[in-house]
């Protein structure tokens, strides 16, 4: 696919201009190859203070759809980086600061690469976007293009949002937009197999995620010389010879901490036979459900679904559980997760997200692996790149850990195809 050239909107800076572009740097991860590409604007964060706000515009003040304000004071560039950093204080009638910068240059097509991580904590939105300001030509879409709307620890958001064609639903306004969300290094199916069978009356799975989840189908099988099902399927109890579902047996008692719904529980769902009715947690405090036989059993194996799909992609996903059994005298751990803990915590490290915007296709990149592609119908104008921090409602619980928090970039840059 021929891609078109990039188009810039304002005037480069003479030294950038009267020089041949330079190859792409090692770290970066294009699509196809470095060979294709060559570099045509970047950011290192090398420089000062002042190189920052000669190639870069800072919001300074309010925004009304998010809980922080974001001003020029908490963008930081040291050490070969940039911070854009959360502080608990009032200003601009809000109650948190954040930053918010977006390129003095404007930009049409090629390939947009940044390497960021997230500020760690719940409730920040770390995002590496493009949009464009003030009115359109005739013809042409005001729009945006997010490509990576982090959420901390594990979460990537895409969105494309039609901003020119808004209309008012039910009172309320409405515009096109597609989103598609991805959680790392969380699976909907877990199946825990023990290298060693135990003998207990009592499971149980305990959680601390930040929120609610689903749990689907929890089994608890028999230790079986024929070995066991997959997870996601609807006749798990009897498509081995031999399977004993001992949490489906008469007597066995469930016990939750909660529901989502108050007043209610559902989390017999969790050993119906059927994978598409679930269990939802309550929202607040630990998580847990235990399961006690109607006397000693063998297991040999733990299964369980979590979270709900949506348009082909799993939500709500626990980010940490412990599973124990009891042996009479105390619980004993059989297994533990926890994403802060691997290289899904996108805090911890530096990660890299890419967008190869063309005429026709936007085509997001995770470390250099494609995670979507949709048609590009209307994201046809010049615009500037973004990097913001945020403070939402909808990533999370808002606490004071928020506090000093901060997304780090080691870098922008934006590729065009070499002729």
């Amino acid at each position: 696919m021929k891609l078109i050239p990039l188009f810039f909107l304002a005037v480069l800076l003479p030294t950038f201009s009267q020089t041949p572009h330079p190859a792409p740097r090692a770290d970066s991860i294009l699509p196809g190859g470095a060979g294709k590409w060559e570099l045509a604007w970047s950011d290192e964060f090398e420089g000062s203070e002042q190189d920052l706000d000669r190639r870069w515009i800072s919001q300074n003040g309010p925004s009304t759809h998010i809980l922080s304000s974001r001003w020029r004071e908490n963008a930081k560039v040291a050490n070969g980086t940039l911070k854009l950093i959360n502080r608990k204080e009032q200003r601009g009638g809000q109650q948190w600061t954040s930053g918010n910068i977006w390129t003095r240059e404007h930009f049409q097509y090629g390939y947009f690469e940044c390497r960021y991580r997230y500020a760690a904590a719940p409730g920040t939105n770390n995002s590496f976007w493009i949009m464009t300001m003030g009115k359109q030509p005739a013809g042409k879409k005001s729009f945006e293009i997010d490509i990576n709307e982090g959420h901390f620890p594990n979460e990537i958001n895409t969105n494309i949002h039609n901003w020119s064609d808004i209309k008012v639903v039910n009172g309320r306004k409405t515009h096109p937009t597609s989103s598609k969300s991805f959680a790392f290094g969380v699976r909907p199916d877990v199946s825990i197999q023990l290298e060693t069978p135990v003998k207990t009356r009592r499971i149980r799975l305990t959680s601390t995620h930040g929120s609610h989840f689903h749990l689907g189908e929890f089994r608890v099988f028999n230790a079986n010389p024929a070995g066991y099902p997959d997870p996601f399927s609807k006749t798990a109890d009897t498509d081995k010879p031999g399977l004993v579902n001992f949490a489906r047996e008469p007597g066995t008692a469930i016990r939750a901490s909660g529901s989502h719904k108050p007043g209610t529980d559902t989390s017999r769902l969790i050993a119906d036979g059927d994978p598409v009715r679930r269990w939802v947690t309550q929202v607040e405090g630990t998580k847990s459900v235990e399961i006690t036989f109607a006397g000693e059993r063998v297991v040999g194996c733990i299964q369980f679904l979590n979270g709900w799909p949506d348009k082909g992609s799993w939500n709500g996903m626990m980010d940490n559980y412990r599973i124990e059994y009891h042996d009479g005298a105390k619980w004993i751990e059989m297994a533990k997760f926890d994403i802060l803990d691997g290289q899904h915590n996108f805090a911890r490290d530096f990660h890299t997200y890419g967008l190869q915007w063309t005429e026709k296709e936007l085509v997001f990149y995770f470390n250099g692996k494609e995670i979507r592609r949709e048609k590009n119908t209307f994201c046809h104008s010049p615009a500037p790149v973004w990097l913001s921090l945020a403070i939402i409602g909808w990533g999370g619980k808002i606490t004071d850990a928020i506090d000093g928090t901060f997304m780090e970039v080691d870098h922008v840059r934006i590729f065009r195809p070499r002729p």
